[in-house]
């Protein structure tokens, strides 16, 4: 078994995800971007300090993948509540997506939440998403398509109320990592036969492919092939240089010009 991986910060002000490989578990967290202007202990956003406890708590790889998303989650609540964040306010939460995968003989255990994803490339050429997530986004980014040559603002404050209104529906319409225990319903787990697997590959949403329609379900073919042919390098030099063409995220319509980036791709 031969792992390649990734992280890269964006154009944010700090880099919110957050890689994970420890022995026979691998795993990648993207933190959100806070909506309020509140940090904490030298600067560190809400986004920063869930992906960072919430792998904290998988690296300790002692139970099943279930166990340790119930164990990180609480975790995360008794961290707000010991820096006194107002839990019963959504936008105060701070909250990451996850995708982990352990590897154990000829079996995959994973578990997801939010949009990380997981799939699994077969020696065929065959790609095969394990979990599809809930695209929350879809909604804002159409509207932002829609505003977006009309305003010099950037999507955040162009389209804030949007964006508050998707945020408050965290734990209701799709899930995240956020200390509340309806967070669990939302957790995808399962196992899956390693045979005939050549790839595993995980990844933060910063590694998809700039879309000029993003709000409409995605493609992988292209982020596939290009990944058999170049490995997550490829991938991330092609993202980063279309990108590149459209700083104002109006061609394609997305939240910062670059996203932060966690990626690990197991090579059996």
């Amino acid at each position: 078994m031969h792992v390649e991986s990734l992280i890269e910060h964006g154009s944010g002000v700090m880099n919110e995800d957050v890689l994970v490989m420890e022995n026979n578990l691998f795993g990648v967290f993207d933190g959100a971007t806070s909506l309020t202007s509140e940090t904490y202990e030298h600067g560190l956003t809400g986004g920063f300090l869930a992906s960072h406890r919430v792998a904290e708590e998988f690296r300790k790889n002692d139970g099943t993948l279930v166990e340790l998303a119930e164990r990180a989650n609480q975790a995360l609540r008794q961290d707000m509540l010991d820096r006194q964040v107002a839990l019963n306010d959504k936008g105060n939460l701070w909250s990451t997506s996850a995708a982990v995968v352990r590897v154990q003989g000829d079996s995959l255990e994973w578990a997801q939440i939010g949009d990380c994803r997981i799939f699994c490339i077969h020696d065929t050429g065959k790609s095969e998403l394990l979990c599809e997530p809930i695209d929350q986004d879809a909604e804002t980014l159409r509207l932002w398509r829609d505003v977006c040559h009309e305003t010099d603002a950037p999507i955040r404050v162009a389209i804030h109320q949007q964006i508050l209104k998707v945020r408050s529906r965290m734990n209701v319409d799709y899930g995240v990592f956020n200390g509340e225990p309806e967070a669990m319903r939302f957790l995808r787990s399962g196992k899956h036969d390693l045979n005939g697997i050549k790839h595993i590959l995980l990844f933060t949403d910063g590694l998809l492919l700039p879309d000029a329609t993003p709000w409409l379900r995605r493609d992988f073919c292209e982020h596939i092939d290009l990944f058999r042919k170049a490995g997550l390098k490829g991938v991330h030099n092609h993202i980063r240089s279309v990108e590149a063409t459209d700083i104002g995220c109006r061609i394609y319509p997305r939240f910062k010009t670059h996203d932060d980036i966690a990626a690990i791709a197991i090579h059996m």
